[in-house]
C-alpha cells in the first residue's frame, strides 16, 4: 500500500509507509540521567470557542498522554511552552492542568515538574512581577510538584538590567520550598524573551544567570537550556556549581549533550520527548548499561523529526507534536486549543508523518496512514 505526498513545491511524491511499529517496552526506571517530557494539551474538539477564547481541554485524554509518558519511565514537565502555555492555554488554564496533572503523578507514582511563570499578568512593576511569580510558585509547591522558574515575558518587558533579574530570582529562590529548575528559554521559542537576563549579548546574559545559581546553589535543582546552541550548553554545564544538573531543552543537539563528554553530561527536559517518548526511553536505558554507542544508534535517527518539527518559527513546534499524537492515537482528533493546527502547512505535515512513520513512532502504522489520508483529502489530495 502506498500513499501520495505532497512536497515543498506541491508536486505529489509516492511514499510506502512501514507495516511494522518499532518494538519498544516499558522497563526499569532511569539510573544514569533524569528525563523529562514536556507533554502537550489536548483540546475539546466540541468545545464552542474561538482563537480569542479561554483554552476548553479534554482533560481524560490529556491525562491519558500523561500515563503513556510515566508508563515508559518519562517525568513529565507540565504546563511549559509544549502545552501551548502563552499560545493558547492561559495562566486559569494552566493552573487547572497543574492541579489536575500532580494529582494524577500522585496516583501513578509519576515524577512531575511545573512551570512557574508570571502569565496571569501581560506587563507590570517589578513588584508586580514578583507577585505573580510567587501566586503561581505557591500553587505548584501545593500540589505537590517541583517547581521550574520560567522565563516571564512581564519580567522581560519591566527590567531595565542585570540587576533586576538577580534581584527577582533571588527574591524566588529564597522563598522556594525546595530546589527548583531554571528555565532560559531562547528568542526563538519565544521572541518577547529577547535580552533575557538583562542583556543581548549571550555572554553577559550567561555571566548573569549563572550568578544567579551561584547565589542559590542550594536551592536550584537544575537548568534547563533552551537556545538551540549545544556549545553553549556545554560551557555553561561545566562552570555550574557542584549539584546542579544541567537539563538540555536542546531539539536539535540532545543525543550528543545527553550522551556527554570526558567532563560531564546533560540529563533531559525536551518537548521532542513528547512524540519520541516510548523510543527515547529505550534510548536512555541502552545508556544505562554504560553503551553510549547503542544509545546513540537509537537516537540520533530522530534528530531529523526533531529538526523538521522545531524549523522557523520554532515556537509552532507544538502543532507538529500534536499532529503527531493524534497519527499515533493518542487522541481522536487533530484540534488545538486556540486553533494552532493551522500554523503549518501540509508540505510540514507530510513531511512529518514520513519521518516519524520511518522512525516507527506509530503504535498502528496502518492508522497513522488512514488518518494522513484523511488530512489529505481535506486539502484536496485523492488517493
Amino acid at each position: 500500500m502506498t500513499i501520495r505526498l505532497p512536497g515543498a513545491g506541491g508536486a505529489l511524491r509516492t511514499y510506502e509507509p512501514r507495516t511494522e511499529p518499532l518494538a519498544v517496552t516499558p522497563g526499569t526506571p532511569f539510573t544514569s540521567r533524569t528525563v523529562f517530557s514536556a507533554a502537550h494539551v489536548v483540546a475539546d474538539p466540541f468545545a464552542d470557542v474561538s482563537p480569542d477564547s479561554p483554552a476548553a481541554v479534554d482533560w481524560d485524554a490529556t491525562l491519558a498522554f500523561r500515563r503513556h509518558l510515566w508508563s515508559h519511565g518519562l517525568g513529565v514537565a507540565e504546563a511549559m511552552d509544549t502545552a501551548q502555555r502563552g499560545m493558547g492555554l492561559d495562566w486559569a488554564g494552566a493552573a487547572e492542568l497543574i492541579r489536575r496533572s500532580a494529582a494524577e503523578a500522585k496516583s501513578v507514582g509519576g515524577r512531575i515538574a511545573c512551570g512557574v511563570g508570571t502569565d496571569q499578568i501581560a506587563s507590570g512593576s517589578l513588584a508586580e512581577v514578583r507577585a505573580a511569580y510567587e501566586e503561581q510558585l505557591a500553587l505548584v509547591e501545593e500540589s505537590g510538584a517541583q517547581a521550574i522558574l520560567m522565563a516571564s515575558r512581564a519580567l522581560a518587558a519591566a527590567a531595565s538590567g542585570p540587576e533586576d533579574y538577580l534581584e527577582v530570582y533571588g527574591h524566588l529562590l529564597r522563598q522556594a520550598a525546595e530546589p527548583v529548575v531554571l528555565h532560559w528559554l531562547g528568542p526563538m521559542f519565544d521572541p518577547a524573551l529577547e535580552g533575557y537576563w538583562g542583556s543581548a549579548d549571550l555572554d553577559a546574559a550567561t555571566d548573569t544567570f549563572l550568578d544567579v545559581i551561584a547565589a542559590h546553589p542550594d536551592k536550584v535543582d537544575g537548568i534547563k537550556v533552551s537556545l538551540l546552541d549545544a556549545q553553549r550548553e556545554i560551557d555553561i554545564r561545566r562552570r555550574l556549581p557542584k549539584g546542579v544538573r544541567c537539563y538540555t531543552g536542546d531539539d536539535f543537539n540532545y543525543p550528543e549533550l545527553i550522551a556527554g563528554d570526558e567532563q560531564g553530561f546533560s540529563h533531559a527536559l525536551l518537548g521532542i520527548f513528547d512524540p519520541l517518548g516510548p523510543l527515547a526511553a529505550q534510548a536512555v536505558r541502552v545508556l544505562d548499561t554504560g553503551d553510549v554507542q547503542g544509545f546513540r544508534d537509537l537516537l540520533d535517527p530522530t534528530v531529523g523529526l526533531s529538526r523538521h518539527l522545531f524549523q522557523t518559527p520554532t515556537r509552532f513546534y507544538k502543532t507538529g507534536v500534536v499532529f503527531l499524537a493524534w497519527l499515533a492515537g493518542h487522541q481522536s482528533h487533530f484540534a488545538m486549543v486556540g486553533g494552532l493546527q493551522s500554523a503549518r502547512s501540509l508540505p510540514h505535515f507530510a513531511t512529518a508523518y514520513e519521518l516519524a512513520d520511518g522512525l516507527g513512532l506509530f503504535p498502528d502504522p496502518k492508522l497513522a496512514e488512514e488518518r494522513m489520508k484523511t488530512l489529505l483529502s481535506m486539502y484536496g489530495v485523492n488517493q
